[in-house]
């Protein structure tokens, strides 16, 4: 399950650093800055929702109670 949040993090930082290089590359002639943050996003929630569902599941528990 680690590998599965970290390869997810990778993924959103790779996109997020694409849309800053087509940012400064394209210098707003092209829509793939905004195709690389909706890929971001999208990645985002997909993993929020993952580690909901882990959670639910039982594949991730709290290790402290912080209430």
């Amino acid at each position: 399950m680690k590998i599965l949040i970290v390869g997810f993090l990778v993924l959103i930082l790779a996109s997020l650093g694409s849309a800053l290089f087509y940012l400064f590359s394209d210098r707003g002639n092209s829509t793939r800055t905004v195709r690389a943050l909706t890929l971001r996003v999208g990645l985002s929630v997909i993993l929020f929702l993952l580690l909901m569902l882990a959670h639910f599941s039982g594949l991730i528990t709290l290790r402290g109670s912080a209430l």
